[in-house]
This record gives structure tokens, sequence and C-alpha cells, in this order.
């Protein structure tokens, strides 16, 4: 019988964990502080954290809000979207 190493118990686990984002996009309807209001309340961001993020979203036009299984990400997405952002699972 054949018992893996750490490096192949490792490689299978990273097969079975895939990570997802949440990416917000910029848009010319929500302000900053709807945008950071949002954040906080449904991503768990500290106040600097989403103000960085909105700040990331408005120069570069979007930003990654939040990392996981994407069965943990899809509440949260849809929250964002129905606060009127713009926002995908990537």
């Amino acid at each position: 019988m054949h018992n893996p190493d750490s490096k192949e118990l490792l490689d299978l686990l990273e097969e079975k964990v895939t990570t997802h984002s949440i990416i917000l996009y910029n848009d010319d309807f929500n302000t900053f502080d709807h945008v950071i209001s949002c954040l906080i309340q449904i991503c768990n961001h500290e106040l600097i954290q989403a103000e960085q993020c909105a700040w990331i979203v408005h120069t570069n036009g979007k930003c990654i809000v939040k990392t996981g299984e994407y069965k943990q990400l899809e509440p949260l997405c849809t929250l964002l979207l129905e606060k009127g952002l713009s926002a995908i699972i990537e």
C-alpha cells in the first residue's frame, strides 16, 4: 500500500478546494459611502479595508472584495447585487 507524502496530500487538497472571488466593479451610480457600508455589512470588512476596496474599484474599475468557496460567496454576492452594486463571482 502506498502512503502519500506531504506534497502529494497538499496537491490532493488543492484539487478539492477551489477558491473563488467576488469581484466588485465600478459604476456611476453608487456613492463611496454606500459601497463602504455594503462591504462592511455584507463582506464583514473593517472600515479601512472597505475604504481601500472602494478606492481600488474607483481607480482600477474593479477589485476582489472576498475570496472563498463558491457556496459561501454566492449569498454574499447576491446581497451586494440586491444593494445595487455590480459584482460577480469568478
